[in-house]
């Protein structure tokens, strides 16, 4: 068996799956792209462990380990877009903001000093 046709098979899959996680925002469709990456990798360690005849078969147990946190990721991350989906109404990734930190800009800390400023103004008016 020649190499080059997995490989190449293996980063057209990869290739899809980066454009999908770059330039999707649909979460579900970026969670479907991570699999096409993880299931990539998959192709490269069988293809590489049946080219090297690895007589411990360390590439097909690789992909074993793979295909099971691919699995508990799928399970994790359906369940919180899941959840996001039933409170915003959205599973666009851009607009998922509410577990970012929000707090008071501290001047120096790499906040923008504009910030701080105005929130001096509103403490004292």
């Amino acid at each position: 068996m020649h190499l080059a046709y997995p490989a190449v098979l293996a980063v057209l899959l990869f290739s899809v799956g980066l454009y999908g996680v770059l330039g999707r925002r649909n979460a579900i469709l970026v969670l479907m792209s991570v699999e096409l990456m993880l299931n990539a990798v998959n192709l490269n360690l069988v293809a590489f462990d049946v080219w090297l005849r690895d007589t411990l078969h360390a590439g097909q147990a690789l992909t074993l380990f793979t295909i099971t946190i691919a699995a508990a990721e799928i399970g994790i991350g359906l369940a919180i877009v899941l959840l996001v989906y039933r409170n915003r109404g959205s599973s666009d990734v851009d607009r998922l903001t509410d577990l970012a930190e929000t707090g008071p800009a501290v001047p120096g800390a790499g906040g923008t000093p504009d910030a701080a400023a105005d929130e001096k103004a509103e403490a004292t008016a």
